[in-house]
């Protein structure tokens, strides 16, 4: 929608001819957005042949931990110009790839031809043309700046940067932060309580930044602290609310059966785990939070432990 009220032309892939049609014919997805007017400039198909025709620019929105496999099948179908752009906020399970790596892996192509957007953007509030930024981090810039002129409205406004694996991490750990604020929610506790994990959320995520080569700057910006608010504060959010259902007292299965769309943190928040661990670094709340969604920890439980870790300086 945004590409498209920028004047792109756009083509949509989908799996569900019905929706592709729904689209085409009556622009609006009944399923995800039934109230929003989708702009005449995008047209839906389910051929990922058609949607890749020509394309100057491919974004991915699928799940994280399929998108190995579906860009497996894509990758032939691009040009060799086409800048392949993740609008995915997670970690591959098993091999604790970024999405841009998975990319590079996958299709063969240089970091000149991979593309990171992320930040505060709830989609129910971009579809109804609230106002919004966003980072567009590639290793080439010419290629951020090409896109950010390209998804430029009045708005949506677009930043650029070159550090993508500050960008990528910001917006994988702040699904694993917004599980916990979300439990924290469930349990009732009050905002002192969710200002802190929220503060020390966002220090573990510039510790694993620091420790992979990050720019300290990134987790400030909108990819880090404007990311991580939005998700920690939105009911929108599909990981505080899935949070939130287990701090109330549900179990994974019946938080998942009650979960439409898909929570990136849930699986992810293992393998960001274990990317700390790989790299020596600390996450206390990450691995709570790991602890709480897969391990069985009941909440309360995983909140005395973190609160009675021994004291330390803050910069820690």
């Amino acid at each position: 929608m945004v590409l498209a009220d920028a004047g792109c032309e756009v083509t949509l892939w989908g799996r569900r001819p019905e929706l592709a049609e729904a689209i085409n014919s009556r622009r609006v997805n009944p399923d995800y957005l039934p109230d929003v007017r989708l702009p005449d400039g995008i047209l839906a198909t389910t051929d990922p042949a058609e949607a890749a025709d020509g394309a100057e620019f491919a974004a991915f929105v699928v799940p994280s931990q399929t998108f190995r496999a579906n860009l497996t099948e894509w990758a032939p179908l691009f040009g060799p110009d086409t800048v392949l752009v993740s609008l995915m906020k997670g970690v591959e399970l098993g091999t604790c790839k970024r999405m841009s790596e998975v990319i590079s892996e996958v299709a063969g192509t240089g970091p000149e031809r991979v593309a990171v957007l992320t930040g505060p953007n709830l989609a129910p509030e971009i579809a109804q043309r609230q106002p919004a930024a966003a980072v567009i981090a590639c290793a080439e810039e010419e290629a951020a700046r090409r896109l950010q002129s390209l998804c430029h409205t009045g708005y949506f406004r677009p930043y650029t940067s070159t550090d993508v694996v500050g960008c990528e991490l910001g917006g994988a750990v702040k699904n694993v932060i917004g599980l916990g604020v979300g439990i924290a929610d469930g349990m009732g506790l009050g905002d002192n309580s969710k200002a802190t994990l929220l503060t020390r959320g966002l220090a573990e995520t510039s510790r694993l930044g620091a420790a992979m080569g990050a720019d300290p700057l990134t987790f400030s910006g909108l990819a880090g602290m404007g990311d991580l608010v939005a998700t920690c504060s939105s009911p929108l959010s599909r990981n505080h609310t899935f949070g939130t259902n287990l701090g109330r007292g549900m179990s994974l299965e019946e938080t998942i059966k009650a979960t439409r769309q898909t929570a990136e943190g849930v699986k992810s928040c293992r393998s960001v785990l274990e990317l700390a661990r790989r790299h020596g670094v600390d996450m206390p709340i990450t691995e709570t939070v790991v602890d709480v969604v897969h391990g069985g920890k009941s909440p309360h439980v995983g909140l005395k432990e973190l609160m009675s870790r021994s004291a330390k300086p803050e910069r820690r």
